[in-house]
């Protein structure tokens, strides 16, 4: 703990916008210990390379990560490679598919490059936890698995809604808490965080602990944040905002939230104090939203390219102008006319055909800047070009 930080702030930078804290006393004890014995804290948080890029929801932790980092405590970064093969069940209604070892590696490649865009990485301690899967053998998987009753493992509730809605469960999936928690013991945890999510596991990773002869770790969550759906974010759910996303296409993801999760989003994804955050809630919500996806494009990319995509935004929607950016297709089809909806759904600018003639009814289609009425009208092949709008922010410029 650095000399700055007294136990007072450390607990309220370790404990802010926690949901749950176990134990708070152990905490406190956790941070007197260390600073008597002039050693940081080891505060582990684990990222299974499921897919291969972070988004926007896994920076609420990554944010609390980093201010424990300023304060002097040593991170611990268990990147799941193993763990990402037998799949975390979290939040799932059916049986995850399992990776393969090098579709984990392939998603591998930029995990720690991204993670680096918010972590100070020369002072995180990362690990691979097939480092010591890989080194068990079966009875050790065994003895593992005898560390944990059926009973104890169908209390959470994930599995508890499955069974009941007769969804099948591996086997294989009980393996995942016991392989979270054998991390913490690996790693000799002192805090482990992660989503609310996770408290389950995390707690098997205490109970390990204790009977490994380890001081038991410190438990804490922090919220999920919902993606630009209104579900938890998902890159699988295709309604994240990622750390990869181009600038303009962050800005425009942001600005496409709901107005009444701002004050979650300002609060646990970007980094200003709380008394500037309800002074930019307190004003127009447009320009509030605008602030806030600023705040976060200049985060992950700089201010410049921050700038710049409010600009082309502001050009696009608040003036009408159309982006210089549209991409362009042939027509996709080998006769002269298409039905509307179909030709929407050719270019990729909705899903099916019944979405196109959602969109349609709702007046948000334009063929050269006129409103579709009809989404079984006949589009011809042009001349020369058709510029295609579906909503605000999807375009397609068509070629004959």
């Amino acid at each position: 703990m650095t000399p700055a930080a007294s136990l007072a702030e450390s607990l309220d930078v370790l404990a802010r916008h926690t949901v749950d804290l176990i134990e708070r006393r152990d905490l406190e004890q956790r941070l007197k210990d260390a600073a008597a014995a002039g050693r940081p804290l080891r505060v582990k948080f684990g990222m299974d390379p499921s897919s291969p890029d972070l988004h926007v929801g896994h920076s609420v932790q990554l944010l609390k990560l980093r201010a424990v980092q300023e304060l002097g405590h040593t991170i611990v970064l268990i990147v799941g490679d193993a763990t990402a093969m037998v799949g975390d069940p979290t939040g799932r209604n059916k049986l995850r598919p399992q990776l393969t070892r090098a579709e984990v590696d392939a998603n591998l490649e930029t995990y720690t490059t991204q993670a680096a865009r918010v972590l100070d990485m020369e002072r995180t301690e990362v690990h691979r936890n097939s480092t010591w899967f890989d080194a068990m053998g079966f009875e050790d998987v065994l003895r593992l698995c005898g560390r944990m009753t059926v009973a104890r493992m169908i209390e959470r509730d994930t599995f508890q809604k499955r069974m009941e809605a007769r969804e099948a469960i591996g086997i294989h999936e009980f393996l995942y808490p016991l392989m979270q928690g054998w991390d913490s013991v690996q790693i000799r945890a002192d805090v482990e965080l992660g989503g609310t999510d996770q408290l389950f596991n995390l707690l098997v990773g205490r109970q390990l602990q204790e009977q490994e002869g380890q001081a038991p770790q410190v438990c804490m969550t922090l919220p999920l944040i919902n993606g630009l759906d209104g579900r938890k974010m998902s890159k699988s759910y295709g309604n994240a905002v990622a750390f990869t996303d181009a600038p303009r296409d962050m800005y425009g993801k942001v600005m496409s939230i709901a107005d009444d999760v701002m004050p979650e989003w300002f609060r646990l994804t970007t980094t200003l104090p709380e008394a500037e955050v309800e002074a930019i809630l307190a004003g127009h919500p447009r320009q509030a939203k605008a602030r806030l996806a600023r705040e976060l494009v200049a985060f992950y990319h700089d201010d410049a390219a921050a700038a710049d995509a409010a600009a082309a935004f502001d050009a696009q929607f608040a003036q009408g102008e159309t982006p210089d950016d549209v991409p362009e297709h042939a027509f996709p089809a080998d006769g002269d006319e298409l039905p509307l909806a179909n030709l929407l759904r050719e270019l990729g600018l909705v899903k099916s055909t019944s979405d196109a003639r959602r969109m349609v009814q709702q007046g948000a289609v334009k063929l050269d800047g006129e409103r579709a009425t009809d989404p079984m009208a006949p589009v011809a092949r042009p001349a020369g070009d058709l510029l295609v709008q579906v909503g605000k922010r999807r375009f397609a410029r068509v070629r004959g």
